[in-house]
């Protein structure tokens, strides 16, 4: 039997400042700041973590803020837009948000749905599109009640070099539906109920260079530590180098580049973000892992300090 996915577990980007990343997020999006904490791999850097009140997998968007960093470039090898899902109603309420915090946005339609595009402070391409898919997030923030909540991922827009080879990926190894075919564009699905449609764009655009504003990597969900090992045999045995397993705290990860130069995750839903903090206090300040905990005042004194701000007040 073919292995499907079940969907995005989350999304990692390069942003700027970390307070205007913060604002933007928790203060425009209404998103929950589940974690704090630092790049494993450059403890210099934060590694922040905003998703719906749990922190479920599928919800959650990352960042890797590098306050006066080069501006990155949108191009192939990328993810190149992020879909939110709200709830079916919700547009007009978000209209006016985005108008209020003089957000520019345009309206357009794909595969039959519409959606709302606009950019972060840093570059990033988001959207919005109205679904009924998708448990309702009980996260409340400033005038983002739980009834317009985003509920988590839409899906993303993925940008290839060789498009053909990473639909065969989608299709062949991750176990992806097609569902359709629009203009420029493929459109696939999971079996998840959210984070569960990715459309391809048929024709490179051009490569991307990494930087602000720009996506790091996309992570597919694995249900647990074996169903991860599954996955990382499966994929090595399509002809793709995988990573051994890193421990995230949060979850385990294995990394692999498909053959369009995007960096894939495979990430464990368990154990969450609540692991090393209360569900109630998840996000209040900075976790560090354990080999970094000795250098706390260290990492401390070389990180920007930012605050989770109510925008409306």
């Amino acid at each position: 039997m073919t292995k499907k996915i079940m969907g995005i577990h989350h999304i990692t980007a390069i942003v700027g400042h970390p307070q205007e990343n913060v604002d933007f997020y928790a203060g425009v999006l209404g998103l929950r700041l589940v974690k704090q904490t630092v790049n494993f791999d450059d403890p210099e850097t934060y590694h922040l973590y905003f998703g719906n009140e749990g922190g479920k997998p599928g919800t959650i968007i990352t960042f890797f803020p590098w306050a006066g960093a080069r501006q990155g470039i949108i191009g192939d090898g990328q993810v190149g837009v992020t879909s939110y899902v709200v709830p079916k109603g919700t547009f007009k309420f978000w209209e006016q948000r985005l108008e209020t915090f003089q957000i520019s946005f345009t309206k357009m339609e794909r595969f039959g749905e519409q959606y709302l595009e606009f950019d972060d402070p840093h570059g990033l391409h988001l959207e919005l599109v109205e679904r009924e898919e998708g448990e309702i997030n009980p996260w409340s923030f400033g005038e983002v009640t739980s009834e317009v909540a985003i509920k988590g991922f839409g899906g993303a827009t993925l940008l290839s070099t060789q498009p053909n080879k990473t639909a065969e990926l989608l299709e062949k190894v991750l176990g992806l539906e097609v569902i359709g075919n629009e203009g420029d564009f493929t459109r696939f699905r999971s079996t998840a109920d959210i984070g569960n449609v990715i459309d391809l764009k048929l024709t490179p655009i051009g490569r991307g260079q990494m930087g602000v504003g720009t996506v790091h990597h996309i992570a597919w969900r694995a249900v647990d530590n074996q169903d991860q090992l599954d996955w990382k045999q499966h994929v090595a045995a399509n002809g793709y180098g995988v990573t051994p397993v890193k421990d995230r705290n949060y979850f385990n990860a294995v990394y692999f580049r498909e053959h369009g130069e995007i960096l894939f995750e495979i990430a464990t839903d368990p154990p969450g973000f609540a692991l090393d903090e209360s569900y109630e206090t998840m996000g209040e300040k900075l976790m560090l892992p354990e080999q970094y905990e000795p250098y706390r005042g260290q990492i401390e004194r070389g990180l920007l300090p930012f605050e989770v701000r109510n925008l409306d007040a």
